[in-house]
This record gives structure tokens, sequence and C-alpha cells, in this order.
């Protein structure tokens, strides 16, 4: 992949060429759908990459067969042989970063850094919990009243149901499959329909990598209400991991309540970007850079929303939009681009409805504001100010290069602004005073803040949100808890301790 002398169209046609386009169920490659087929789209020029067999029920119910026949087995294997594995996965990943990237990039969009990037951050999940499979414990106590022993275990909660989103083929279904095998759950993880190829790859390296058939099953479908539904309904599925918007996520608990399912929901964001009048504003403005365009913006934890304090809106937003004005756009395998296409063309109508609407109540473009010309789903980068407050950009995910800015005068008028949604993934604070940072930290009604910095996500570290942004956490040592249950054992007293002699002694 590395060889200079292949060009870009060469090294896309081997990398298709590695992916299995099929269901993986029990350890096979299946090409048939009982629904038919699934084109899966270039955004950048709109042609189509593969064309993937797309599931119907019978499939989805052979996938969670595959899964319940393997559990016992997968359970009862010890957990370093299950953390080996899960640590030859990340090798095979790391080994493997540039044909991940092109193929991420090729069927999302995101420029190849940023693709890297995620691999490496894919990757590192991996790694995370091969070492956190051998830490699950549980403890042995005295009975409170002396009456006993009080044992408790823990054992994973058992088959799981993943749901993973289209804007990060690789890390959503490294950051839930990876937690789940440790634990030693088996899973069927259905990636979204527009990036399931990066899924695919994925699936076929744990399977190099010494996973045993029907642990880890995939398939894909242009049905998932229909499939899902079922996987639900059948009830031998044990829990339900899902990333993806506030809507389904409510559907979806509706669902899993009459099974009483376990659940894990990574839901919508509205993160605020406030801007103090103390920032080190160079800082701020990359960093309102790095929330607005990492994965060009289409990430629920990308700023939103942007606060900033009247004492220094003029010099911010003065700079924040060249920055944003100059964004090289375009393909992601080319050179230099930093903003790629958004992932559809309705992703493009979203956009533009949520443009239209803040213009229309009297907000103000400042640069960009509609699509580029030409092939693709291009959305030009675009900065607004003057936002009327009943704007519906203020309260809605926006998922793409669009940033409103809104200035404030105190801290109490922006907490109580950044607070005036029902969503709370993260937030971003930028400023130099540490008691102020602290306080923002207490005050904030988000799962996640960032202090002077544009992003937040790490492999070691408890990703997730309050409020409607979603339930439980993924990452960190927290993560591998929403695979397991605790088991409590009540034994009865032993026999009396043998009597223990003490004697004085001299001194000497």
């Amino acid at each position: 992949m590395s060889d200079s002398t292949v060009t870009t169209s060469e090294q896309e046609s081997k990398v298709l060429a590695d992916v299995p386009l099929g269901h993986l169920i029990g350890g096979e490659w299946r090409t048939d759908g009982t629904n038919g087929s699934i084109p899966v789209e270039d955004p950048a020029t709109g042609e189509t990459l593969a064309e993937l067999p797309d599931a119907g029920v019978a499939d989805a119910i052979a996938a969670l067969d595959a899964a319940c026949d393997a559990q016992e087995s997968w359970a009862a294997t010890p957990p370093r042989e299950r953390g080996e594995i899960l640590r030859r996965a990340f090798e095979l990943v790391v080994a493997r970063r540039e044909e991940f990237a092109l193929l991420i990039t090729m069927e999302m969009g995101k420029p190849l850094a940023e693709a890297r990037a995620e691999v490496d951050y894919g990757a590192e999940f991996l790694r995370w919990y091969s070492e956190e499979a051998v830490r699950v414990a549980g403890k042995y106590t005295d009975h409170y009243a002396g009456v006993g022993r009080v044992l408790t275990r823990k054992q994973p909660v058992g088959p799981c149901i993943l749901i993973t989103p289209w804007n990060f083929p690789l890390a959503m279904p490294a950051r839930k499959a990876a937690p789940a095998l440790a634990a030693g759950c088996t899973t069927v993880v259905k990636p979204a329909e527009q990036t399931p190829l990066t899924t695919l790859l994925f699936a076929q390296l744990m399977r190099e990598a010494g996973l045993p058939d029907g642990v880890l099953n995939v398939i894909t479908t242009l049905s998932p209400g229909e499939v899902v539904g079922a996987l639900i309904d059948d009830g031998r599925a044990r829990k339900l991991s899902f990333t993806g918007s506030t809507a389904v996520g409510k559907r979806l608990l509706a669902q899993c309540a009459d099974r009483v399912m376990r659940t894990s929901m990574e839901l919508g964001g509205n993160a605020p970007v406030i801007v103090f009048d103390d920032a080190d504003l160079e800082r701020a403005v990359e960093g309102a850079m790095i929330a607005k365009l990492r994965n060009g913006g289409e990430s629920c934890t990308a700023g939103n929303r942007f606060y900033v304090h009247e004492g220094v809106a003029e010099e911010f937003v003065e700079a924040f939009s060249a920055r944003m004005e100059s964004a090289r756009m375009g393909r992601g395998t080319d050179e230099g681009v930093e903003l790629g296409p958004v992932i559809d063309e309705r992703a493009i109508d979203k956009l533009q409805g949520l443009v239209d609407d803040a213009r229309s109540r009297g907000a103000r473009v400042l640069t960009g504001g509609s699509r580029r010309d030409g092939a693709g789903y291009f959305y030009l980068p675009t900065v607004l100010d003057r936002i009327p407050s009943e704007a519906r950009i203020l309260g809605e995910e926006i998922f793409g290069p669009v940033a409103p800015i809104v200035t404030f005068s105190g801290e109490d008028e922006v907490v109580r602004a950044a607070g005036a949604t029902e969503y709370g993934l993260a937030a971003f604070v930028f400023t130099q005073d540490l008691d102020r940072a602290l306080r923002m930290v207490d005050r904030l009604d988000t799962g996640m803040v960032g202090i002077n910095q544009g992003i937040v996500s790490n492999a070691g570290a408890p990703f997730g949100g309050i409020k409607e942004s979603g339930l439980g956490k993924e990452g960190g040592p927290e993560g591998i808890e929403e695979f397991l249950i605790s088991k409590y054992v009540a034994i009865a007293s032993p026999p009396a301790p043998p009597a223990m002699h003490l004697e004085r002694r001299g001194s000497g």
C-alpha cells in the first residue's frame, strides 16, 4: 500500500478487493440477502463503490443463533486468551493502518489524515480492552452481621446486539465490540448502511486474530427497524448497545423495555463551545476549528453552538471566519484536504434548511451558506452570527460544517444558554482562569467537558452523556462494566476458627 508507484485508483481497487462483501454468520461469509442488495456510495463522487446483500429478519435470526450457540464456550474462554486475541487484533489493525484509512475515506469521505487518526483511535480500544479482560474482579467480604460470607463475581451479560453509526466506521465497532468480547459476550453487529465496508473488513481481521466462529457476527440491512426489532423481540439477546440519533434511541429503548433488556445509548449532542474574554484567542480559534471541522462536523461531540464573550467577539469571529473560509475542501484522498463531503443528499438538505431558517430570522452569513457546485455532497464551511434564540440551528444537532455564533456578557447567562437543550453530551470551555474552568465543569449539564481543547475522545476515559444524550459509558474501565453482571453468592458461616494462643513475651 505504501508503494509510491501505485496510483490512488489502484490502491482503492486493492482495498475493495480485500473486503468480504457479505454477512458474517457463524464464521461463514454469506453473500445472499433476503431483501436484495445495498449500494455503498463514495460521498465525494456519488459513485457506487460496492454492493452488499440486504439482510432480512431470517438473516438476523441466523446471526443471533450463531451468537447464542457460541456464548457458553466464549464465556468459558480464559480471560487471558480473550485478551490475547484482542491484542493480536490491535496489532493487525496497526499493521493495516493505511488500508483501513483509505477505505474509511472512500466510503465516509473524511480526509485521509483524519481517517488515520480514526484507525489509531479504534485500535486503541482493542489494546485497552485486551488489558481489561484480565482485570475483571469481584470481592469476598464478611456478612455485616457476622453470620456468613458474601461473594460477588462478575459474569458476561450474554449475547449482545451492537448497532453502529456511519460517521466512525472503524472506531465505533471497535469501541463496542472490544469491551463486549473482553467481558465474554458474543455479538451481532449491525453497521450503518452508508458505511458498512470498514466494519466488514474489521470483522475479517478479528477472525484472522483468532476469534472463534459465532463470537462476532455482522449483518448489513436497509431495514434496520424491522431487523433490529426482530432481534429484540426474539428474547435471547441480553444487551443492546446503540449509537445514533436520539429519536431512534428512544424507539429502541421502548422496544427493549418490553424485554427488560439492558441497554447502552450514545445519542445526539448539542455541544456548546464557550469562549470567555480571558481566553487565549489563538488557542480558542484553533480549538473551535477542531470542535467544528473534525470529522467534517459529523460527530455527536462536534461544536454545535458557539458562545463568545462580547469583549472578544469581534476579534474571535474575524479570525474564526477566516480559518473556516480557508479550509480546503475536496475528496479526502487529495493532498492537503481539510474538509471532505457530508455523507449524503439528506445531510445537504438538512444543513441548508437550518441555514435558511436562521437567515430568514435575521442571522448573518459571514462565510459559506450553501453547497459547493459539482459532484459529491460538499457543503461550504459556514459561519453565522446574530442568531436569534428561536432559530432552529440552536436547538438541533447540526452534523455538518456550520457554526452559529452567539455573544454573551456573563457567566450565569452563558451557563443558562448552554443548558437550554434536551441534550447533555459534551461542552468545550476556553478560559485561562482555573477557578472559572472548574466552576464551569461543575455547572455545565453535560457528561464530558473539554477545557482549552476542542476534542474529548479518549479510549481510556468514559465517553457518554446525560439527559437525552444517552445512557451508559463507552471507553475506560467503565466501558467493560456495561457488558458485565454482578452475581451475589451467600456462603454459610464456616466452622469457628481455631483458638489463638497468645502468650506474653518477655523483654529482651
